[in-house]
Order: C-alpha cells, then sequence, then structure tokens
C-alpha cells in the first residue's frame, strides 16, 4: 500500500499526471457515448460504430498510459521506442473493439464477463508492452503479486461498465460507467508501476526509433483529446439527429394511421400486410388484427387470384420500383369498389429490400362520375373535343363524328389537331385540298386558341350549313374545342338581320338602311367630287285609302308601290322606306340630266293608279330634292333639307316636286322658338310627368309605371313630346330636362305604397353627357329609391354616333344596379348587334309591331322572333301598343313577358288613384 502512495506521489510529475487524468476522462466519457450509439445501430452500421468507439476508447486508454509514463521519474526515462509504442496502441484498439462487438450480441452475463475480460487483458497487455517501449537508464523487475493485481483491476469494472452502458440510457448510469472505466485504467497503470523495481544499470543503445518524452507526451494529449472530443461529438450530433428522425418516424406513423379516407399499409417481402391504418380499416373492413398476416391476393376476385393478378402486380413492384393499376378490389363482407392502387418497393439507405407500401384509393365515384360524364358528352348536341398541349386529341365525343360523317376509330386518342382540321376541310370539299389551305385554316384556328379567352370561328359546311367552331384554352397550356350546328340559328339570324334593315312589309330598305348607304356614297362622292341628289316622298291621301277602305288594303297599295320604285332603279339609284306612307331615295349624277330622268321616273310610277282587287286608287306623292354638296355638307342636313322641300311640294297645289330652296329655313326659325321656350320650361313649371302602367302578360300584375314627359306651353298649350323632344335634343336642353324628369320620378316611386319599378326613357344626348353617371347616382340618392326600382330605356340611335362610348357609360349605369331596357326595338339601328354588344335587362318591342299584328302576318313573325330571342337570350321582353283584348290574347299566346298600353291604362298624374289602371 505504502509502495502504491509512494508511486503516486513521488514517482510521477503532477502535471504529467493531472493531464494523463483528463484525457482518461474524456476517454471513458466518449467511450460510454460511443457504445451506446453502436447499441442503437444495426448490421453495417452497428460495426462501423463498434469500429469508432473501440478505436477512440482504446486511443484515450493509450494515451492515458503514455502521458503517464512520460511523467514517471524522468531522470531516468530518456524515451519510446516506436515500434513496441504503436504495437501496444494497436492491441489495446483491438481488444475493446472485439469486446464491445462481444458484448453487444448478447444480454447474458457470462458474455459480458467474457467480453470484459477480452478488454481488462487488453488494456493489460498495452501497459506492459508500453512499459516495454520505455528507453531508460535502468533496468526493472516487475513483482508477480502486482501485475497480477493489476490484471484485475483492469478486468473487474468492466462488467458494470457493459451493463451500464449498453442496457441502461440514463444520464447517471453514463457517468457511472464512464467513472468505473476511469478507474479501472488509473488502477491498472499504478498498481503495474508500484511493482516496478529500478536497478540502476547501463542500457544498451536502442536500434529502434527513439521519441522524445516531452514531444511525446504533448502530441500524444492533443491528437488524444482532439479524436475523442471529436468522436464523442459525432456521437452525439447522431444520436440527436437519430432521435429527430426517431420521432418524425412516430409522427409520420400516428398520422398514416390517423389517415381515414385511403388505405396505406406495408407488405412484408413475401406480400403479407404487416401494418393496417385506420383508413384501411374503414375501407376494405378489415380490423388490424384481422388484417396483419394476410396475403395481397385476399382483396383480389377469384377470378384475378387463379389468373395470378396479385403476384404480377407484386412482382412488377419489386422489379421495377413501383407498380399502378386501376380495378375492382374487394371488401371483407365481399362487397367491391373501383380502386387505385399503387405498390411501391422499399429499400432502406443501404439499398437493402424492406417490402413494399401499399396506397389505396377508392375511385367509385370519381368512376361514376367519370361515366356520368361520358354519358353526357355522347348526349350533347355539340360536338366537342379535348387537346393538350401537344395538340393531340385527349377526349371526344360521339357527336363530333357524327358531324363530319367518320367513323369514332377515325378519332382515336393522340389524333393530331392538324389531322381533324385536314379531314373537315376534305369533307367540306369533297376531295383532296392543297396544303395553303390546310396551313392557312390550322393558322385561323390557332390564333383563336392563342387568345387569352380563345375565340370563335363560324365555316360554311356541306348542304349550306354552317359550324360555329369555339376554342376555349386551358390553363395546363391544352384546350377545349366545341362544334356547333348553328344553321337554323343562322338562317333565323339572317332573316331577324334582314328584317333589322329592311321594312317588313314592302321588303325595302328601312330608314337605318338607308341612311348608312346614303351615308357611304356622300363619302364616295366627297372623293370622286360627285353629286347626290335625296329625294324625300310623302304619299298623297293615303290615309283617305286606309281610312275608306281598310289598313289592308292599305298595306297591298305600299307593296305594289314599293315594287314599282324597286323595278325602276338603275345603277346608283336607291331607294327605302322610312316608314307608314313615307318613303325616300338618292341618286348618284353627273349631270343634271340624269337627276330630272330618276325624278321623272317616280313621279310617273307614284302618280299612276293602282289596281287592286277590282279596285282603282291614285294617289300621288309630294316629292322634295335635295342636292349635296349645294344643299348641304352632310347626311342629316341634306335629309333634312330634302323634308323641308318635299313639305313645300305638299303645301303647294299641282307642284308635285320641289327643290330645296335657302327660304324653307322659316321652319327652323320655328323649331328655334321652341327651343327657346323649352329653356324656362322648368323654371316656369310647365313640365310634369305621367305614368303609364306595364303589367304581367300573364298574372295581370302590376311591374311598374314608365314616366312620360308633359309640356303645357303657356300660348301654344299642351305640346306634344314628338315636336318638342327632338327640339330639346337638338339644342341640347334635353340634359336639363332629363335631370328633371329622372329626380321628378325617383322621388315620386319612392312615394308609392308598393315597390313597384319606374322607367325613365334617356336621350341618347343625355346618355353621351360626362355627367350622367354623376346625375343617375344623385338622383338615387337623394330620393333615397333603391337601384333596383330604376329602369333607364334607350333606343337604338343612342349607339350610333359612338358606340364605344355609349356602351362604356352603360356599365357603368349597370353597375350601380339600375336596370337597362332598350327601347322600340326592331325599328331602329342594327337591332342584333346592339344586343349583342350590352346585356340589356329588357327589350321593348316597337308598338308599331302590336298595332300591325292583328293584320299583318309580317308583324306577328316579328314579334314571335323577337320574343324567341329574348327567350334565348334570357332577357324579359315587354310590348308597347297594347290597345285590345286580341292583342292581350297574341302576346299571351307567344308567352311575351309584360306589355303596356291603353287597354291596361292611359298615362296618369298618379299611380296610386283608384282608376290608376284598368283591372
Amino acid at each position: 500500500m505504502f509502495d502504491l502512495l509512494s508511486c503516486f506521489q513521488n514517482e510521477h510529475d503532477s502535471r504529467l499526471l493531472g493531464l494523463a487524468i483528463a484525457v482518461c476522462i474524456i476517454a471513458a466519457a466518449s467511450t460510454v457515448v460511443l457504445l451506446r450509439q453502436a447499441r442503437n445501430a444495426h448490421g453495417a452500421e452497428r460495426t462501423r460504430w463498434v469500429l469508432v468507439a473501440g478505436t477512440a476508447s482504446g486511443f484515450g486508454t493509450w494515451a492515458t498510459h503514455f502521458i503517464a509514463m512520460i511523467g514517471y521519474n524522468s531522470s531516468i526515462v530518456k524515451g519510446y521506442e516506436l515500434t513496441p509504442t504503436l504495437l501496444s496502441l494497436l492491441v489495446v484498439a483491438g481488444s475493446i473493439s472485439t469486446g464491445f462487438a462481444i458484448a453487444l450480441r448478447s444480454q447474458d452475463w457470462r458474455v459480458r464477463w467474457f467480453a470484459g475480460g477480452i478488454i481488462g487483458a487488453g488494456v493489460a497487455a498495452m501497459h506492459y508492452i508500453g512499459m516495454a517501449a520505455v528507453e531508460m537508464s535502468a533496468s526493472y523487475h516487475l513483482s508477480t503479486g502486482y501485475v497480477v493485481a493489476s490484471v484485475i483491476a483492469a478486468i473487474g469494472p468492466n462488467f458494470p461498465v457493459l451493463s451500464w452502458a449498453i442496457d441502461r440510457n440514463d444520464r447517471r448510469s453514463g457517468v457511472g460507467a464512464a467513472g468505473l472505466i476511469v478507474l479501472g485504467i488509473l488502477s491498472l497503470h499504478f498498481i503495474g508501476m508500484a511493482g516496478i523495481t529500478l536497478l540502476p544499470s547501463r542500457m544498451p543503445p536502442s536500434t529502434d526509433i527513439v521519441l522524445s518524452s516531452f514531444g511525446l507526451a504533448l502530441s500524444v494529449a492533443a491528437a488524444a483529446a482532439f479524436v475523442l472530443i471529436m468522436g464523442m461529438v459525432a456521437a452525439i450530433v447522431r444520436g440527436r439527429t437519430k432521435a429527430a428522425i426517431d420521432a418524425n418516424a412516430r409522427e409520420f406513423k400516428a398520422l398514416i394511421q390517423g389517415i381515414s379516407d385511403c388505405a396505406i399499409y406495408m407488405l412484408s417481402t413475401d406480400g403479407r400486410v404487416a401494418s393496417w391504418n385506420a383508413g384501411a380499416q374503414r375501407l376494405k373492413g378489415y380490423t388490424q388484427d384481422e388484417a396483419i398476416g394476410l396475403e395481397l391476393a385476399a382483396f383480389y376476385s377469384p377470378e384475378e387470384r387463379e389468373a395470378g393478378v396479385p403476384a404480377h402486380d407484386i412482382e412488377t413492384a419489386r422489379r421495377d420500383g413501383i407498380f399502378n393499376a386501376q380495378g375492382w378490389r374487394y371488401r371483407k363482407d365481399g362487397s367491391r369498389f373501383w380502386a387505385h392502387v399503387t405498390i411501391e418497393a422499399v429499400r432502406n439507405e443501404y439499398g437493402e429490400f424492406q417490402g413494399f407500401a401499399k396506397i389505396t384509393r377508392d375511385m367509385t365515384r370519381m368512376k361514376e362520375d367519370q361515366e356520368r360524364l361520358e354519358a353526357a358528352l355522347s348526349n350533347m348536341h355539340q360536338g366537342l373535343c379535348l387537346f393538350d398541349s401537344e395538340e393531340r386529341l385527349v377526349l371526344a365525343n360521339g357527336r363530333v363524328a357524327d358531324m363530319f360523317r367518320a367513323a369514332p376509330e377515325d378519332f382515336p386518342m393522340g389524333t393530331p389537331f392538324e389531322l381533324l382540321v385536314r379531314h373537315v376541310l376534305v369533307e367540306r370539299a369533297g376531295g383532296e385540298v392543297n396544303e395553303s389551305l390546310v396551313a392557312e385554316t390550322l393558322a385561323r384556328h390557332r390564333a383563336c386558341i392563342l387568345q387569352p379567352n380563345g375565340g370563335t370561328l363560324t365555316i360554311p359546311f356541306k348542304n349550306d350549313s354552317t359550324l360555329s367552331i369555339a376554342h376555349r384554352p386551358r390553363p395546363d397550356g391544352g384546350w377545349v374545342t366545341t362544334f356547333d350546328d348553328t344553321t337554323e340559328r343562322r338562317n333565323a339570324q339572317k332573316r331577324i338581320e334582314f328584317l333589322a334593315l329592311h321594312d317588313e312589309l314592302t321588303g325595302l330598305p328601312n330608314r337605318a338602311h338607308f341612311h348608312d348607304a346614303m351615308k357611304a356614297v356622300l363619302t364616295q362622292a366627297t372623293d370622286q367630287g360627285h353629286k347626290v341628289a335625296a329625294v324625300g316622298i310623302d304619299l298623297d291621301r293615303f290615309k283617305e285609302v286606309n281610312d275608306a277602305h281598310g289598313h289592308a288594303m292599305g298595306d297591298a297599295v305600299l307593296q305594289e308601290l314599293a315594287c314599282r320604285l324597286s323595278r325602276l332603279l338603275r345603277d346608283e339609284e336607291f331607294v327605302g322606306r322610312l316608314g307608314g306612307d313615307e318613303f325616300a331615295a338618292f341618286k348618284v349624277y353627273h349631270d343634271r340630266s340624269a337627276l330630272d330622268d330618276f325624278i321623272a321616273r317616280l313621279n310617273e310610277k307614284l302618280s299612276a293608279s293602282v289596281d287592286l282587287d277590282n279596285l282603282s286608287v291614285s294617289l300621288g306623292a309630294s316629292i322634295g330634292v335635295a342636292i349635296y354638296p349645294d344643299d348641304g355638307s352632310n347626311l342629316e342636313q341634306i335629309l333634312n333639307n330634302a323634308d323641308l322641300a318635299m313639305y313645300r311640294a305638299k303645301d303647294a297645289v299641282g307642284q308635285p316636286v320641289c327643290f330645296y330652296e335657302p327660304s324653307m329655313d322659316e321652319a327652323v326659325r320655328a323649331r328655334r322658338v321652341i327651343a327657346s321656350d323649352l329653356r324656362e320650361a322648368i323654371d316656369r313649371a310647365e313640365l310634369s310627368l305621367a305614368y303609364q302602367v306595364q303589367k304581367s302578360v300573364r298574372s295581370g300584375e302590376v311591374r311598374g309605371y314608365e314616366a312620360l314627359l308633359r309640356w303645357k306651353h303657356p300660348r301654344d298649350g299642351w305640346v306634344s313630346p314628338e315636336e318638342f323632344i327632338p327640339i330639346a335634343e337638338e339644342c341640347g336642353e334635353i340634359v336639363r330636362i332629363g335631370e328633371w324628369v329622372l329626380r321628378t320620378a325617383c322621388k315620386a316611386a319612392v312615394s308609392w305604397s308598393k315597390p313597384w319599378r319606374v322607367a325613365v326613357n334617356l336621350s341618347p344626348v343625355q346618355l353621351m353627357h360626362v355627367d350622367l353617371i354623376e346625375t343617375v347616382t344623385g338622383a338615387l340618392v337623394e330620393s333615397g329609391l333603391p337601384a333596383s326600382r330604376l329602369e333607364l330605356e334607350i333606343t337604338e340611335t343612342a349607339f350610333i354616333s359612338d358606340k364605344t362610348r355609349a356602351l362604356h357609360i352603360l356599365r357603368q349605369i349597370k353597375a350601380l344596379g339600375v336596370s337597362i331596357a332598350i327601347d322600340d326595338f326592331g325599328t331602329g339601328y342594327s337591332s342584333l348587334d346592339t344586343l349583342n354588344s350590352f346585356p340589356f335587362d329588357k327589350i321593348k318591342i316597337d308598338k308599331s309591331f302590336l298595332l300591325d299584328a292583328e293584320t299583318s302576318h309580317q308583324a306577328r313573325s316579328i314579334i314571335r322572333a323577337v320574343l324567341a330571342l329574348g327567350r334565348s337570350l334570357e332577357v324579359p321582353v315587354l310590348a308597347e301598343g297594347l290597345e285590345n283584348d286580341a292583342q292581350l290574347r297574341l302576346l299571351k299566346d307567344e308567352c311575351c313577358d309584360e306589355a303596356q298600353g291603353y287597354l291596361w291604362g292611359r298615362p296618369i298624374s298618379n299611380p296610386e288613384q283608384p282608376t290608376a289602371v284598368r283591372n
């Protein structure tokens, strides 16, 4: 005991001894951390961690020994031989690694004692081999008792060390294991060194490389500390990383187990169920206990099992890494569902095959939806194609093949768009087509497809049929194409377009058509220096024919005269019916004789008697002529002056033809007087409003009232709106008057006991005024009338001057919640174009059609056409001019929505009075 104490106090350098103990403590801590890391690993990874732990522990033990040896009696020790020094390191590292590997294989105490013996023996061998490497100026003698005691000290602590380090995981056991390691190493060293007896002698010089004591001490200490600390840090980082991975794995497992809308489970390497989540139990009906161990084939039909389908699917996943398919799968109760199945081979980080992950989704509803979609597509009256971003056909319904007189197999999936276009062109042409036509057609269609909202092309097809081809792009770069046979619709549209531009009774161009045609020739005449004569025609005594012989005879007379006028026309001559008994014509001429001849032919045909049904009628006509550019510089001026000349001819006895003269402007001065009086009409309270009821045709329920402007002139009495409103529009006073009407009507409507709609006419001049939006908003705010109860009526002429601006203003008004109705539909300018340009809330059929409906088949046809147009556009239609029960029956039979007219009530000042409407 005294020898051991003397060795510790007197024969070692205390500084180097402290360094050795520090290295030993670090080595012990690293050993426990690395050994536990090896315990948590498996397979090849465990082997690597065992080698790391054994090497780090051996290096630390070896470094502790040699640092302590360097501090032993430095006056005697001269150095260390390289070969035995390195051999001692290899011995201790190898024995510790071997012992760790054996200890990790089993928890049996005998195995642990055996492993501890190997480790202790290796440490003892390292000590005594290291002593043999010492080069000193003395010889030494080892005490057998001390040697045996030192070996026992090295082996004894290893059993608890291995138990605490491997079988436990808490910090306390780790500290205890590290302490025992330190105790064993230091006990071995000091007991062994205490058993040395030094005998002074001269040692022969060594033939090996001799390392200096101080340099070896510093190098060994630094290297040992670095290796041990790095190993321990790596083990700690690895442990924390694994803990995080394990936590994520647990969370992922909990997530998988909690998913209930699809089956997710593992299969063993032989295809048996190894795990089972809630979704699998819900989808397939097996509990976890029932499912674990089942073969994959249990979920297939008997026919598929017999055909080897399950084995094929498993083998495909094993070979290719993944298998995807759709098909029927079966539940525990025998019911089946349409499933999308994914089987994926699972391998660990070392590429070792672990089994299969299987995901099953219930696609039954999607399959049913797809079948319903296919049924819907097959029953569409339109042809439909879906193309991908590579212009290949993805989907097509049967209607496509029917429309192009082809078999479904002519357009298989994957057919290029170009081939489909070529087939359409060949079918239309009845034979081969040249490549330039194909390229041009493709370019047109692709231009439509590339537009942000797609586009529509209308093309003629076989047998005078018409196809509308619409392309709508999709976000993935593909597009949807629909084919619609619009032949009947287009024919109806052409008929409506014709009626929109022609007088139905006579077939002559109507006012809008006439104005367009004349505007064109005026532009051409300006460029070419020609003259254009505008001719206004008003029939004489036509009212007498209607009064004496009825409207049917009057219509027949108009038709006959129209035929005469049409037949007399030559080049650069044009004639139209403006309405009633008013016609108009124009003539482009170069010399006056050509004009005189045209006027003479007109007068001759109009003056000749009309013989119909044994009845001879002599009418005659008043003809006024104005010449462009002599009598005016624009269309309106020329036509106005022609009208002035026509009225002069009507007043002049025996002078059926009259040319415009400046003196005829006296009438214009009269209009100016009216315009001047209108400017003071509001301030003098001469204006008032009358309200005419609008009712439902089907139920008779009051829907609203139209506000109608009235003017009681202090001198001339009641002035017709047809007289003063055009003058107000011409002088601009209509803007102020229109604002008064709008505010007055809104205030009146608020006072009504029921939430009836109030309709207010909007002049084209008002529509184009910059303050209209503010005026409408102000009227609503000031009165408190909800915007939904206000309806603004505009005529088609409002779009003539600046259609783009007019549409922009109407959209702003509609955004307020105000309804927009198109008034006098069918008599104005480009009815169909107007309807196509703006989503009107109501269409009002001009009263002239309803007045003529009893006697005119054409008028009834127009009413039917407009009502059909309204239904197709989902826009309600109101008929004006309802005067008798027969007209009401017609409107009911044709399913008209609303009507107004004298049959239901004349305009009155207060809709609330008892006699406001006719019951």
